[in-house]
């Protein structure tokens, strides 16, 4: 049997603040959510756009150094795998997927001016390290289980209510 591809490249705008956590094992693991836009005619000539949503997952250092540059409204280029883990909720099995991320890229939004990562030792602001290591299955830790996963955009409050791009 042939071996498949498992690869999603993303372009859009982090639509929360990103959120850094600790698994028990002690590696650190972020959570993103990027909201990408589409525009398309319809049948009746007019412009549409449409937002779709995305649950993404970085590992390990770059979690770590991520963690503190980034935040709500920066521009993102994602390029990882899909994953898709099931947990139950109220007797009802739910699955939820989300994009783990191998390489995460700063195109420039908020006029900051960067580029692609920098690489480990050249003094950079964070390192470039593969997200897994081959063969080892990383440990998925839902923390938004509860929720709706990927249906919308995330919970806002107060001022947050308009997206910012």
């Amino acid at each position: 049997m042939a071996e498949g591809l498992n690869r999603v490249m993303l372009l859009g705008n982090l639509g929360a603040d990103p959120e850094l956590r600790v698994t028990p094992g002690g590696q650190a693991v972020l959570k993103l959510r990027l909201a990408t836009n589409e525009s398309y005619v319809d049948r009746n000539n007019v412009r549409q756009d449409r937002t779709e949503w995305h649950r993404v997952t970085v590992w390990g250092r770059r979690a770590e150094a991520l963690g503190k540059i980034l935040q709500k409204g920066d521009s993102l280029f994602v390029d990882g795998r899909l994953q898709t883990s099931s947990y139950e909720k109220n007797g009802e099995k739910r699955y939820s997927t989300e994009v783990v991320a191998n390489n995460v890229l700063l195109p420039g939004g908020r006029g900051r001016g960067e580029g692609a990562p920098v690489r480990e030792g050249s003094g950079g602001r964070f390192p470039r390290e593969p997200s897994t290591q081959p063969g080892v299955e990383q440990p998925f830790d839902d923390f938004d289980a509860g929720g709706s996963a990927g249906s919308g955009p995330p919970a806002a409050s107060g001022a947050d209510d308009d997206i910012p791009f």
